[in-house]
């Protein structure tokens, strides 16, 4: 057992003891997976075996001293002492080991990832350079028209940045290979091929690029007086072909006006354009001289007229006077358009003449219209609000406002004739009148019919009152009641105004389901066809009718004794304290001061007040 263990040793540690690898990532991982079997697999049953020997080599010597026996000797080299000698140089080889490959492993990582990095550019900048030289060689440029070849030249000034770019990168490659070098890559030369491959091929692009520019300024400065002439050409034909297409699109373009204003600008602005075709024929021949220049200097040396590179306004033949036939012909077209444009905007001025004629036409009529429309509106509006007025009164003068409506309807007639007239000239605003047909229209028959309306209303208010016998006082008295109810004084009550009437006049209509229920029956009767509005026919109607029952003036009374106190007079103070607000105040406006001899300060006689609403009472 003593001699495996230290076989195992022996061969073991010389293991641990080199530090050499192959120089390669995947060579080194292998290596720390063996080191690795080595602590986990191999070493650990060895070292129980090594306790095992320890503990029987002490158990035996126990024995044999306690048997008065020699102790036990081992064979030269197997003692126990050599065994740990042998572990212990054994742990000594194994330390720093693990160390060592972690070490290893990082190194050539960035080995690896260095060796990555030079392919990687190096893969970028053959790609980048592949072609390069024989486009530099080429001598292509010696066929260009200049245009073309100021493009050429244009291309190689950033084909040299670039290659001012490119340098970074080229000692960049350098750089890595270098470094490759120094930490002992082992594909070291593959590498340094590869980058004496580049560094060559850059200095022979840096040659070819500056022959090459040299080559392209020597063909402009030949081409370049041949080219001044199509150059000057282009420069001032452009500018002056865009002006005559403009002039052009102005001149035929179609307007749509509404007003005189409108017409006299486009007439002010035509007019300021005419000021500038002295100028655009001076202009003309200038350009037609440049044209003529060229063809004179090409025919003294016997030169083909190239095409002009600069503007498609030239593309004709050497020696053919059609390189100005676009110019030439958009000029005579522009100056034939100057006296139809005068003739048109003539005649959109006559019509815009008649179209205010007619404008100003309506205005007239539809500003005394509207306003006799307005008042009769509120005139009738206002009948019945005058509580003095008795009904027969108001009858006539809605009579009088129904003959002025007959009478007035020739002048609609007349308007309406206007306003065709004003549709047919195809006139969408008038700037003299606020008012339109619509709203004409809408007044008159709003007028019409609320004529009709309030004619009808005192009707029923003279049938009601000769029916039930009702005197001009009580009449007032409904009316004014009515009047301080309808707040917003629109004729009618609403739902909200028609239940303050009712608990102002005495009836006892409670906050409940039943108060509501008893007030929806009141409304089926005023209001029997739901509109939500209370007239005053309605209104009237129903007072009388409630009237007629001698049991509500007692009730009234009855209710303001309570309040009172038993006293025969009420105070405002108290009305106020147990009515609400505007309930209050009606009373207070139209109950008047009690006379009696033990009558307090600002007491009120509600018993008069009872009397005049609803007749005599028992009370």
């Amino acid at each position: 057992m003593a001699s495996d263990l230290l076989e195992w040793i022996r061969r073991t540690t010389p293991w641990l003891e080199n530090r050499s690898t192959d120089n390669t990532l995947p060579g080194t991982q292998q290596k720390l997976e063996e080191f690795r079997d080595y602590r986990r697999k191999h070493k650990p049953p060895k070292l129980e075996e090594k306790a095992r020997l320890e503990t029987t080599f002490n158990t035996l010597q126990t024995r044999l001293r306690l048997s008065n026996r020699p102790a036990y000797l081992p064979t030269e080299g197997k003692m126990v002492s050599d065994i740990a000698n042998a572990w212990k140089g054994l742990e000594s080889a194994e330390k720093g080991f693990e160390e060592w490959l972690l070490s290893e492993m990082q190194r050539l990582e960035r080995l690896d990832h260095l060796a990555q990095k030079f392919k990687h550019k190096c893969a970028i900048h053959e790609e980048w350079s592949h072609g390069k030289e024989d486009l530099l060689a080429s001598a292509e440029f010696k066929q260009c028209k200049l245009n073309e070849l100021k493009a050429l030249k244009k291309k190689h000034e950033a084909f040299e940045s670039d290659l001012a770019a490119h340098q970074d990168r080229v000692e960049q490659i350098a750089a890595i290979a270098q470094e490759l070098n120094l930490l002992e890559y082992h594909d070291s030369p593959s590498v340094n091929a590869r980058c004496q491959r580049i560094c060559d091929q850059w200095d022979v692009l840096g040659t070819l690029t500056q022959k090459r520019r040299a080559a392209l300024d020597e063909a402009e400065r030949i081409l370049e007086r041949v080219d001044m002439l199509h150059l000057e050409f282009a420069k001032r034909a452009a500018p002056f072909n865009n002006w005559m297409d403009g002039a052009k699109e102005d001149l035929v373009d179609m307007f749509i006006v509404h007003t005189t204003e409108e017409i006299q600008g486009l007439i002010d602005a035509h007019e300021q354009f005419k000021q500038t075709l002295g100028e655009a024929d001076k202009e003309f021949q200038s350009i037609m001289m440049l044209v003529q220049e060229v063809h004179s200097l090409c025919r003294q040396h016997s030169l083909k007229i190239a095409e002009n590179p600069y503007t498609t306004l030239a593309a004709a033949e050497v020696g053919s006077d059609d390189s100005c036939m676009d110019i030439e012909s958009k000029w005579t077209e522009v100056k034939q358009l100057v006296p139809q444009r005068d003739s048109t905007l003539q005649q959109e001025v006559l019509r815009q003449q008649n179209n205010e004629r007619l404008r100003v036409q309506f205005a007239r009529k539809a500003e005394v219209i509207g306003p006799w429309i307005e008042n009769r509106l509120d005139a009738v509006a206002s009948v019945g609000m005058k509580t003095k007025e008795s009904l027969e009164q108001q009858m006539a003068r809605l009579k009088g406002f129904e003959r002025d409506v007959v009478q007035y309807r020739p002048n609609m007639d007349d308007l309406e004739r206007f306003n065709q007239e004003v549709q047919e000239a195809m006139i969408f605003d008038n700037r003299h009148t606020r008012y339109t047909m619509e709203t004409l229209r809408v007044g008159w028959e709003q007028l019409v019919t609320s004529t009709a309306r309030s004619i009808n209303e005192v009707e029923n208010q003279i049938l009601t009152r000769d029916s039930k016998g009702i005197t001009q006082d009580q009449m007032e008295e409904f009316r004014k009641s009515f009047n301080h109810f309808d707040r917003d004084r629109t004729g009618n009550l609403d739902p909200k105004e028609f239940r303050a009437s009712l608990v102002s006049l005495g009836y006892n209509i409670r906050d409940d389901k039943q108060g509501e229920a008893d007030f929806q029956r009141i409304m089926s009767i005023v209001d029997p066809n739901r509109t939500g509005r209370v007239s005053f026919d309605c209104f009237l109607d129903f007072m009388t009718r409630e009237a007629t029952d001698t049991d509500t003036a007692e009730q009234v009374m009855q209710s303001f004794k309570i309040l009172a106190g038993d006293k025969p007079f009420i105070t405002a103070e108290i009305l106020r304290r147990e009515l609400p607000p505007d309930q209050a105040e009606y009373c207070i406006q139209r109950m008047a001061p009690y006379t009696g001899r033990d009558a307090a300060p600002g007491s009120l006689d509600y018993s008069s007040f009872s009397t005049a609403l609803y007749g005599e009472s028992d009370l």
